[in-house]
């Protein structure tokens, strides 16, 4: 069985936006739309769990609602404090609801409205072959390390290193057996469903990813946004 993890729990802090970003409209359509109708053309799905932030429940079904009111598929949930959190609000779902040895779970950021089905059927294709797969873009531009934002402290080599994208997709319960066997401090550095498998040494597959499936974090992004859809 085949699940996905629409995570839109974001505010919209860098946004500046009065509600959580996932509720801005983009060409005309709230950019949780966009994302969700990327994976209603996904016809491995058995059900697409949509996080959001507990106080906006209801504003995120009835969008649900409106733009979708025939997929069944589609199912709304509480998300969690964190990002980690809300993956395993969605993990639990999935497990009450047939997720067997073999499940994989697509986790996406709704800000990432670009995304096309044949990216995602690809993640999910090959999560299935290795247990986790993520798309990815190689890095163009020199990246700095630093330790306090101010000094130079390390300069990696650009050819080894890649922006990640979503959807990230993995083997449920492998990702439970992994998490289990954490300690407070390690699960303290969760983020990205990834950075748990990276932790262990299990290894993760790493596909092409889209240039055009970033996301949407900034006013500038919006802009390049409508100015793709207008194109």
């Amino acid at each position: 069985m085949v699940f996905a993890a629409i995570l839109a729990g974001g505010i919209g802090k860098r946004l500046n936006c009065q509600e959580p970003k996932q509720f801005l409209k983009i060409h005309g359509i709230p950019i949780l739309a966009h994302s969700i109708e990327k994976f209603v053309r996904v016809d491995e799905f058995k059900k697409i769990i949509i996080s959001s932030p507990k106080e906006y429940i209801n504003e995120t079904q009835e969008l649900v609602n409106n733009y979708f009111p025939l997929d069944k598929r589609l199912i709304v949930i509480e998300g969690g404090v964190e990002r980690r959190d809300t993956i395993l609000n969605s993990i639990d779902y999935a497990l009450k609801n047939g997720a067997n040895d073999d499940s994989v779970l697509a986790t996406h950021d709704a800000a990432r409205i670009f995304a096309s089905p044949d990216l995602i059927k690809k993640s999910i294709k090959y999560a299935q072959k290795y247990g986790a797969a993520s798309p990815v873009i190689p890095a163009t531009d020199v990246i700095f390390e630093s330790k306090n934002g101010s000094k130079l402290d390390f300069v990696p080599l650009r050819e080894n290193l890649y922006h990640s994208q979503t959807p990230q997709t993995f083997n449920i319960k492998k990702y439970l057996k992994i998490y289990n066997d954490l300690e407070f401090d390690e699960i303290e550095k969760l983020d990205e469903a990834m950075v748990l498998f990276n932790m262990k040494d299990e290894y993760v597959h790493l596909f092409v990813g889209e240039k055009s499936n970033f996301k949407i974090t900034r006013p500038f992004d919006v802009k390049i946004a409508e100015t793709m859809f207008n194109d």
